[in-house]
């Protein structure tokens, strides 16, 4: 397994190379790092489920170059939706369409539809641009870290979470820390109402601003599956309760302006909801590495990008 710690052109180059060949990629976006595979290879696929240890049913998420890219991977593709990846891509929003041919079973777990997104880091795209030079139509890239685990946003924690488990053709490429932290917002349009299944950084507040939609209620009886959707999710080895204040020996989690508790390890102190999201994760990490038995977590307060963090911490700390 290569450690790819100055991306530039070449190397990049050389990963897509890799991903073509059928070999996995770990590589930065903007909310997380993925685990890469090329989208149409089904035994590439497999290695990413296997290294996951993530459940063959539970869908994987394509990542394609552009919006030009849509209806190779997606039919009766909604007016409504088209408007929103014209307002939101590249960026951290996940699009369920209907699924072309060229979406199989493997990525979309037997359902008939599929996850897309454009992503806005930079070497994410570049990636994405070399691999289709080579005939490769997208990367599905799941986090890079074990399913149901807390989620990687530094190449250190990816090599910590599944270094192990890659093969030596395999690739992690160090990309920095992502910009946003938590995982896309993920919003079905198969229907003729869009709905929000999974809260993120493009929030709903964002989408009314700049487009006239109506947005339904998540049908549960009828949800589709997309990832980060279980009960329990997210989440570290110590026990994360939500609220309160944490006891001696504990981690502890929140705004800055609200006082460690004494005797409790101060894991995060972010100033804003954006950088609450940023390291809400990494800081979880770091209790795991202090071999805390709990970390009590303050809850951002306000809509947006606070809903989604609480999205994230209630899963992590579920169990």
């Amino acid at each position: 397994m290569e450690i790819i710690t100055n991306p530039m052109q070449h190397e990049i180059k050389k990963a897509a190379k890799a991903l073509k060949d059928g070999h996995l990629v770990a590589f930065p976006t903007e909310t997380v790092y993925g685990l890469g595979a090329d989208a149409t290879n089904e035994k590439a696929i497999s290695r990413i489920y296997s290294v996951k240890g993530r459940p063959t049913n539970h869908p994987l998420i394509v990542h394609i170059s552009s919006i030009s890219k849509l209806d190779m991977w997606a039919i009766d593709i909604p007016e409504y939706a088209l408007k929103l990846a014209k307002e939101f891509w590249p960026g951290p929003m996940t699009l369920i369409l209907t699924r072309s041919q060229l979406a199989g079973d493997f990525i979309t777990g037997g359902q008939s539809s599929v996850g897309l997104r454009v992503p806005s880091n930079l070497i994410a795209l570049l990636m994405l641009k070399e691999f289709e030079k080579l005939g490769g139509t997208g990367i599905a890239a799941p986090s890079a870290n074990k399913f149901g685990s807390v989620s990687p946003t530094s190449s250190e924690a990816v090599y910590e979470e599944i270094g192990g488990r890659l093969s030596d053709q395999d690739s992690i490429i160090e990309g920095g820390d992502c910009e946003i932290g938590i995982e896309s917002t993920i919003i079905d349009c198969t229907h003729e109402e869009a709905t929000i299944l999974r809260p993120g950084y493009v929030t709903e507040e964002m989408i009314l601003e700049k487009i006239k939609l109506d947005i339904a209620p998540i049908p549960w009886s009828e949800k589709i599956r997309t990832s980060g959707q279980l009960k329990s999710h997210y989440s570290p080895k110590a026990e994360v309760i939500l609220g309160g204040l944490a006891k001696p020996g504990e981690g502890f989690i929140g705004m800055s302006h609200i006082a460690t508790p004494i005797g409790s390890f101060r894991l995060a102190a972010p100033e804003t909801v954006l950088e609450f999201a940023q390291n809400i994760y990494n800081a979880l990490r770091m209790g795991d590495k202090k071999k805390l038995k709990r970390i009590v977590v303050q809850l951002p307060e306000g809509n947006g990008l606070a809903n989604a963090i609480c999205d994230r911490l209630f899963k992590a700390a579920a169990r």
